[in-house]
């Protein structure tokens, strides 16, 4: 994990961002897809967490490539940073994630890295994962993600 001082227009504010702006018909602003490719910077990969219980994020932000070791990563930086402290008496925690990409609910090693966290913390992880196709609904979309592209 590195920690990145991301600057306007460096990276992200050049990405699509579903947001309306005024242009007249037939000139649209030209924008990158989501996946966070620049061809001098490089592909970046945010994995975010977001604590319904006391409304904060946190965000992870890779330069390699989003695996399922970089999503459960990101979870344990969290709970080594935040959730430890915050949820002291916490014997279990909740994991709400998307169906598919580097968290899905079929994939091998997200379920191994997932157990490896268990062992460690010896917390109960309880995985619920959006059926597919339903990513959008997750509040992580709604609460985070739209602030990344905004900067």
């Amino acid at each position: 994990m590195i920690s990145v001082d991301i600057k306007k227009n460096e990276l992200i504010g050049e990405y699509k961002n579903a947001g309306s702006d005024y242009r007249a018909t037939g000139c649209p602003d030209a924008a990158k897809v989501h996946d966070f490719v620049d061809k001098d910077l490089g592909k970046i990969a945010p994995y975010g967490i977001y604590d319904i219980a006391a409304n904060a994020g946190w965000l992870n932000v890779g330069i390699d490539h989003d695996t399922a070791a970089f999503a459960v990563n990101s979870i344990r930086h969290w709970y080594e940073a935040v959730g430890c402290g915050r949820y002291s008496n916490a014997d279990r925690l909740m994991v709400t994630a998307d169906g598919g990409g580097s968290n899905g609910s079929r994939v091998r090693l997200w379920n191994l890295e997932l157990q490896k966290l268990a062992d460690e913390t010896e917390l109960i992880l309880q995985v619920r994962h959006y059926p597919p196709g339903t990513s959008k609904c997750n509040k992580i979309e709604h609460r985070m993600f739209c602030h990344i592209t905004q900067i």
